[in-house]
């Protein structure tokens, strides 16, 4: 194989790499969420949903209810947590800044005062709320958890899916 053929088999994975990355960001965007995709990595929101559990989000204007499934990041843990709206408080501003929430996992026996930050009592639903769940498809995202567990996995598919774009002829 000539540089050529492998410098157009070089930018042909390059346009798939851009192209996975604008499909993304644009999904971002229109959910107004920066992770519009989560895979649920623990059992804590079983039966609604099971650890590897694939959840699509969206952040628009809209106040949490009771109920409601979010997705929220705490400062200091970099991994996002899939829990139930238990509570809500707000202001008598209808002002989403101003929202706050209390949540509490389905398989959890209480609520999730623990894994918030020292001293914190609730959730501001605009700056820690990355998005509510609109919809999951089961168990799709245990590829994910399976790389992420097993990082020689990762690695030999990198290696293979290189060696096929190498080898590979047109």
């Amino acid at each position: 194989m000539n540089i050529r053929q492998q410098a157009g088999q070089f930018l042909n994975f390059l346009l798939v790499l851009t192209t996975a990355f604008a499909l993304w960001k644009g999904l971002s965007l229109y959910t107004n969420s920066s992770s519009p995709i989560v895979v649920v990595l623990s059992g804590s929101m079983e039966p609604a949903f099971q650890r590897g559990d694939l959840l699509f989000l969206s952040n628009r204007a809209e106040k949490a209810q009771v109920g409601d499934i979010v997705v929220y990041e705490v400062k200091g843990r970099p991994i996002p947590i899939v829990h139930r709206v238990m509570r809500t408080h707000d202001s008598l501003i209808s002002d989403l800044a101003d929202q706050k929430l209390l949540t509490k996992g389905d398989n959890n026996p209480t609520d999730d005062l623990e894994l918030y930050a020292r001293g914190q009592t609730h959730l501001s639903r605009e700056s820690e709320v990355v998005g509510m769940v609109r919809g999951f498809v089961p168990y799709v995202g245990m590829v994910t958890i399976l790389l992420n567990d097993y990082p020689w996995m990762k690695y030999a598919l990198l290696a293979s899916l290189g060696g096929m774009m190498m080898l590979q002829r047109e």
